[in-house]
């Protein structure tokens, strides 16, 4: 099965077609930068933008940065306020002319790790981690998805946790890589606290730069992996979610609009 996965970002929009059954694209990916001010309308018409550009006909999987229930939207840190209580199913449905499903896109990395990349076979606590404008998470027990975590809003410092070790932190700041992992690490250490995880992986754009900063890490007792899929890895669990057999568990977090 075919589907087109788009993943939003707090930076970027990004998509491609993709084979939900090996996880690999179907053609090149193609990337929009986030509108300013990223209004519901706004992102929307990058998502038909994006349709339009790969002649898509056909289920369309599409990840948000934040908490979704039944295809609306309960959170938007990193986005305009606008999107909390918004029904982006049908919103995205109405403009990309297709029948869509939409995500927590930190969920949709790791359904996509676990099945194609660093998780397969994992049967113990799996954390994904997502560094990027915020810091997304996903959670897995026994190869099962709990889905919305958020767990980027920990309070560390009296602070959001992504406040401090997202990447959009490291460049606001101006961080060394080594700062920069300390900073993780101390996060990390709050994480692994509070669930034990066996294994850690971590996503987002300085995933393709972990050799970097990820042997840094030297705070916690579970193993740190890079993701395999890269910074890709969410465009993939967006379109896993749009089929029967490869969509993720969420149970309840998505919604559909056709």
């Amino acid at each position: 099965m075919h589907a087109l996965g788009i993943d939003i970002g707090g930076s970027g929009i990004k998509a491609a077609p993709v084979d939900v059954t090996t996880g690999k694209f179907l053609a090149d990916r193609q990337k929009i930068a986030t509108p300013r001010p990223a209004l519901p309308d706004a992102v929307a018409d990058v998502v038909k933008q994006l349709t339009t550009a790969f002649s898509w006909s056909g289920p369309i999987g599409i990840t948000f940065p934040g908490v979704v229930t039944d295809g609306v939207t309960r959170t938007a840190a990193n986005l305009d306020p606008a999107w909390i209580g918004a029904d982006a199913a049908t919103l995205f449905g109405t403009a990309a002319s297709n029948p869509v499903r939409v995500l927590n896109d930190a969920d949709a990395a790791g359904v996509a790790e676990m099945t194609f990349g660093a998780g397969v076979g994992q049967k113990g606590t799996v954390l994904m981690l997502t560094f990027g404008t915020g810091i997304g998470s996903a959670l897995f027990t026994r190869g099962v998805l709990v889905p919305n975590t958020e767990f980027g809003h920990i309070e560390i410092r009296g602070h959001d946790a992504e406040t401090r070790a997202s990447e959009r932190a490291k460049e606001l700041h101006d961080l060394s890589w080594g700062k920069w992992a300390g900073r993780v690490d101390e996060y990390l250490q709050h994480i692994e606290a509070l669930m034990s995880p066996h294994l850690i992986i971590v996503g987002g754009g300085v995933s393709k730069q972990s050799e970097k900063w990820v042997p840094r890490l030297t705070g916690i007792r579970a193993r740190v992996v890079p993701a395999a899929l890269l910074n890709d890895a969410g465009i993939v669990g967006a379109a896993m979610a749009t089929s029967g057999d490869s969509a993720p568990d969420t149970s309840g977090a998505t919604g559909t609009s056709s």
